[in-house]
């Protein structure tokens, strides 16, 4: 009778010694919404107190790694896709705030499983709704747009056609459309999110009538959407962060209005960082207008993407955008050579830039001192003409320059990234302080900092700064090197 009762107490004893079984409901069901959904019905072992513990948690994440898993066995077999996630939900009890799905590529006899979950899902207070869909396109049925709790929605690979009397998620402040099919009705589709604060969409189609009012948008980033009516979603006055990318060039202007920067920027007078391609810039200077006559107080990060300063076009947009944002602190840029021809050559040999880099040799190129810019990153950097008379360009217009990054072209080889490197050290800059950081292409690795100062006897003088191979990554300053000198010291680094 001892014996027994000394293994009863010896059990319990184990299984509350760590005292898991004890904790607090808000902090066990904090440690339940951070665990995978298979671990989380495991902690039905822990202890009798643990043992329905999640048929109550408040988020359940079906993702990618947990529905590849189910995968060999098919969607309706014994450990199926659809008769796991049915048991699942069959045997929860209480509200569900946050729920994800991955649906993987597989036959799903037209998502009715899917709509089900998701009519199940709108009387549970749903919150935070992803389904990020791989298979073919999923029409959303009409309970999604019925869970008016919902703060955050992320779609992927879905068809979103609201019904008619549909007015708007109230409460939605994060909204992720990627590959979303809107198959708009004439009259359009407008849709009310009055507190939203971040829009992003993706490769979406069919968008041409869409209208979201977003009074309260602070983040918006457009890729990839060729027919989305830019101006529609321009609606607010805390707009702050905006990101639009073509990604190709655009030739039927049918369906977008007829806008140049000036009215865009109109719309967001409290950008901060903005992120545009040269396809976008294009479509604003298809028709020449008077460039950009609107000075941008506010921006003070600018990212441009796959513009090719051979391009006169191209050339002009940046140096517009820069003329025209005193208070930009920092420039980054990804660039394309219209030609892989145009790879490192000597200046004087480069073909096909002519108008480009006579522009950039002009004197009154940049009219405008860039007093703010501190931080310039470049990428991939070939060596082209125009690409150092660009770098010369900004080293010159820049006295608070703290940080110029150029990372390397994959293609150069050791010779050419040296011959770049002499021609960089050689531009004169207007900031004492201004370092340069040459990236290694494939390991993004420092190969050389340089300092360069004038304040050694009257002369030009370079500070070298090389990594040192050890366990850390550190840096070791070596001796104030003249200009020749440090030419002939870089041909041991490289």
């Amino acid at each position: 009778m001892d014996l027994k009762a000394n293994n009863k107490r010896s059990q319990v004893t184990i299984a509350e010694a760590n005292g898991i079984g004890n904790l607090p409901e808000h902090l066990s069901d904090s440690v339940l919404e951070r665990l995978p959904i298979r671990d989380i019905i495991r902690t039905s072992i822990l202890s009798k107190k643990w043992r329905y513990k999640w048929t109550t948690t408040r988020a359940l994440v079906f993702d990618e790694q947990f529905s590849n898993k189910l995968k060999k066995y098919g969607a309706f077999g014994r450990y199926g896709f659809i008769r796991v996630i049915n048991q699942v939900l069959l045997i929860h009890k209480g509200s569900i705030s946050k729920f994800y799905l991955y649906i993987p590529s597989m036959h799903l006899d037209n998502f009715l499983e899917v709509d089900q979950w998701l009519l199940f899902l709108s009387t549970k207070g749903l919150e935070d709704l992803t389904l990020a869909n791989s298979s073919q396109p999923y029409q959303l049925p009409f309970c999604v747009f019925s869970c008016l709790e919902l703060t955050k929605l992320e779609l992927t690979r879905c068809i979103f056609k609201p019904p008619l009397k549909f007015e708007g998620f109230l409460f939605l402040e994060s909204l992720v459309l990627n590959y979303i099919d809107f198959r708009t009705q004439v009259g359009g589709t407008g849709i009310n999110l009055p507190q939203l604060k971040k829009l992003t969409m993706r490769s979406c189609i069919n968008a041409f009538n869409l209208q979201i009012k977003a009074t309260q948008l602070q983040s918006l980033v457009v890729k990839n959407c060729h027919d989305v009516m830019l101006l529609e979603l321009l609606h607010s006055q805390w707009l702050a962060s905006v990101c639009i990318i073509l990604g190709k060039p655009i030739k039927d202007y049918v369906r977008l209005k007829k806008m140049n920067l000036a009215l865009m920027f109109s719309h967001m007078p409290k950008v901060q960082c903005l992120s545009i391609d040269a396809h976008f810039l294009k479509v604003f200077i298809a028709e020449k207008p008077e460039w950009f006559p609107h000075v941008v107080n506010n921006l003070k990060r600018l990212r441009l993407i796959d513009f090719s300063l051979g391009d006169l076009d191209d050339l002009h947009g940046v140096l517009c955008l820069l003329r025209n944002s005193p208070n930009l602190v920092e420039l980054r840029m990804t660039h394309t050579e219209t030609a892989k021809s145009s790879y490192y050559l000597p200046m004087h040999m480069q073909p096909g830039v002519e108008p480009a880099s006579n522009h950039l040799e002009s004197p009154d190129c940049l009219d405008q001192t860039l007093n703010r810019l501190r931080t310039i990153d470049l990428s991939p950097f070939q060596g082209s003409k125009t690409q150092l008379l660009y770098v010369k360009m900004l080293l010159a217009h820049s006295p608070s320059l703290e940080k110029f990054t150029i990372q390397a072209d994959g293609a150069l080889n050791g010779n050419k990234r040296f011959d770049i490197a002499k021609d960089l050290m050689r531009f004169p800059r207007a900031s004492a302080k201004a370092e340069m950081i040459y990236l290694d292409p494939k390991t993004f690795k420092m190969l050389v900092v340089i300092h360069v100062s004038k304040m050694v006897g009257g002369k030009r003088k370079c500070y070298i700064c090389v990594p040192r191979f050890t366990r850390r990554f550190k840096f070791g300053c070596l001796r104030i090197m003249s200009l020749r000198e440090t030419i002939n010291y870089i041909v041991l680094l490289v």
